[in-house]
C-alpha cells in the first residue's frame, strides 16, 4: 500500500473516531486530531506535488520534449502553467490541449504526439482523454441535475483503494457513581471500489465551418452528462453489481423492513408501517423514493369520507410541494411504477438515507471517435470509470407489491 493511500485510510479513520466519540470527545483529543490532520494533510500535499512533477518530467522525457516545453510556438518552464501558475502545468487543461481536442472530434484530427506520450503510435480506435475544464464541468452537471445522484455521496478514490466503514455503533451505558465503564471497540470494515467501465454513445451534430470553441465544449458537455446521468441513475437504483455499480434496490433490506402492500391496494396504514419499520437512527436524513405516477397514488388514499388523508402543500411560489408524512419524496422514472398491473413482488417505492451510498466516479474521462456505419454518421464514445454501493444497508425500508 502506498503512503498516499495510507495518508487518506487514516484521515478517514480520524473522522470514523470522531464520530464515534461524539459529545465525549475532550479538548485535549480534539487538539490531537487537528495537529495530526494538518500534518497528515501537508504531508499528502507534498507526496502528490512530487508524483506530479515526477510524472511530467517523464511525461516529456517520453515525448523528446525539453525541459523547457514548447508547444504551439509558446514555451513555459517545468512547474508553470501557460497562464502563469505557480502549480505543476497539467497539458490537458490548457488551452491548447481543449483546442486539440475539438480538431480530434470535428475533424478527426490526430492529438498531437506531445499529448499522447504514452502511445507508440496513433490511431482513431484509441480513446483520447477529455481536457479537465470538460471534465469538471460535466461533474458539475451531474451533481445538480440527476435528482437521484444529486443526493447521494459521490467520491473520486483511485480503483482498488479499500474505504474503511463504521459496521457497530457505540452505545452509552449507565454506570454507578465513581465506576467506570467497559471500553467498547468499534469494529471497522472496509468497502473497495473497483473499475467497471461505463460507455455511452454521444451523437452530436456539428456545423463544423462556423463552430466556436465555446459552444463545441457546451454541446460536448451536454451530450456527455446527459447519457452519464441516465445511466449512472439507473445502476444507482437498480444495478446488478456485476459488471455495474451494485444499486440500493439490489440490496436485502434488514428484517422487519420490507413493506407488502395489500392485495386491496395501498393504504395509509402501509405508509405508516414503512415510516415504523425505519430505525430511529436514520430518521434525520432518509428520504422517500418513488415514480411520479406511485406518488400521486400514494396522495390519493382517501379516509371513509373521501378526504385525502396526505396533505398536499406549496411553497413560496405556489408549486406543490412533495412530502409524505412530512419526509421529502425524491422522484425517479427508474423505479418502477405502482398500478394494477405492476407485477407481484415487485418494489414500487422505498425509504433509505442516500448519503449511505457512495458512488466512486474516475476523473479521467476518455471519449472515442468513429463513424456509424450503417448511417454514416460521426458518433463519439465517450468512456469513464465508475462503482458504486450501499455502504449502510440499516436505512432502507422497502415497500413491494403483494406476492402473487
Amino acid at each position: 500500500m502506498g503512503r498516499i493511500q495510507e495518508i487518506e485510510q487514516r484521515k478517514l479513520a480520524i473522522k470514523e473516531e470522531i464520530r464515534a466519540k461524539g459529545e465525549s470527545i475532550t479538548d485535549e483529543e480534539i487538539e490531537k486530531y487537528e495537529k495530526e490532520t494538518k500534518s497528515l494533510n501537508e504531508e499528502l500535499r507534498t507526496l502528490v506535488e512530487a508524483n506530479e512533477k515526477r510524472k511530467s518530467a517523464l511525461d516529456r522525457i517520453a515525448a523528446g520534449l525539453e525541459p523547457a516545453q514548447s508547444r504551439g510556438g509558446q514555451s513555459f518552464p517545468d512547474g508553470g502553467g501557460k497562464d502563469g501558475g505557480s502549480g505543476p502545468s497539467n497539458p490537458y487543461d490548457t488551452m491548447e490541449y481543449r483546442k486539440a481536442f475539438m480538431d480530434y472530434v470535428t475533424r478527426g484530427k490526430p492529438i498531437g504526439a506531445e499529448f499522447r506520450a504514452d502511445q507508440v503510435t496513433f490511431t482513431t480506435d484509441i480513446p483520447v482523454l477529455i481536457p479537465v475544464f470538460i471534465v469538471n464541468k460535466i461533474v458539475e452537471k451531474l451533481e445538480s441535475y440527476g435528482t437521484v445522484l444529486s443526493a447521494v455521496t459521490k467520491t473520486s478514490y483511485r480503483g482498488g483503494v479499500k474505504i474503511p466503514v463504521s459496521t457497530v455503533k457505540p452505545v452509552a451505558v449507565w454506570v454507578a457513581e465513581g465506576q467506570g465503564s467497559p471500553a467498547q471497540n468499534k469494529p471497522v470494515s472496509y468497502i473497495e471500489f473497483t473499475y467497471k467501465k461505463l460507455r455511452c454513445k454521444v451523437g452530436v451534430t456539428f456545423e463544423v465551418d462556423t463552430l466556436s470553441l465555446e459552444i463545441f465544449e457546451q454541446t460536448v458537455i451536454k451530450n456527455i452528462s446527459d447519457a452519464i446521468i441516465k445511466a449512472l441513475e439507473v445502476s444507482v437504483i437498480k444495478g446488478s453489481g456485476t459488471g455495474e455499480p451494485k444499486g440500493i434496490l439490489t440490496e436485502t433490506p434488514v428484517t422487519d423492513q420490507v413493506i407488502t402492500i395489500p392485495s386491496g391496494g395501498v393504504t395509509y396504514f402501509t405508509l405508516l408501517s414503512a415510516e415504523g419499520a425505519l430505525p430511529v437512527a436514520y430518521e434525520p436524513n432518509a428520504k422517500w423514493f418513488m415514480s411520479k405516477k406511485t406518488f400521486v397514488t400514494f396522495q390519493g388514499i382517501t379516509d371513509t369520507s373521501g378526504q385525502p388523508i396526505l396533505r398536499q402543500g406549496v411553497d413560496a411560489n405556489g408549486k406543490f410541494t412533495r412530502y409524505i408524512l412530512g419526509r421529502e419524496v425524491i422522484l425517479s422514472d427508474i423505479i418502477t411504477p405502482f398500478t394494477g398491473s405492476t407485477a407481484a413482488g415487485t418494489p414500487v417505492a422505498f425509504i433509505f438515507n442516500p448519503e449511505d451510498y457512495v458512488l466512486n466516479i474516475s476523473n479521467q474521462y476518455t471519449i472515442k471517435r468513429y463513424e456509424d456505419n450503417e448511417t454514416d454518421d460521426i458518433m463519439l464514445k465517450a468512456i469513464v470509470s465508475a462503482d458504486g454501493k450501499v455502504v449502510d444497508v440499516n436505512s432502507l425500508v422497502v415497500i413491494k407489491t403483494a406476492a402473487a
